[in-house]
């Protein structure tokens, strides 16, 4: 079944996102490898594909699990909350229509 992870950014956590941030798109190079991921990418936090400083207010992940367990299991291992960059993470059922 299809995931939607949405995970909002704490305040000022730019530097923090770029730190981290190839460990994060390598977890998810190996969910496009899979097959399994639909779409994921960064919310910017102004109106523009490159924010600059304003940076992100979050990100979303849409990519197929084999349980809502397991979806929320490879959220929570999300470098992006290890290092402080995600402040709250939710993870719902997704049913693709289009």
């Amino acid at each position: 079944m299809l995931y939607v992870i949405y995970a909002e950014d704490t305040a000022d956590s730019l530097e923090k996102r770029n730190s981290v941030r190839p460990a994060h798109l390598a977890r998810l190079q190996l969910l496009h490898d899979e097959g399994r991921l639909i779409a994921a990418g960064p919310m910017p936090a102004v109106d523009s594909n490159d924010p600059g400083p304003a940076g992100f207010t979050g990100s979303v992940i849409i990519a197929e699990f084999s349980s809502l367990e397991t979806a929320q299991s490879w959220a929570n291992d999300d470098p992006y909350i290890a290092a402080g960059v995600y402040e709250k993470v939710s993870v719902k059922p997704f049913k693709r229509v289009f």
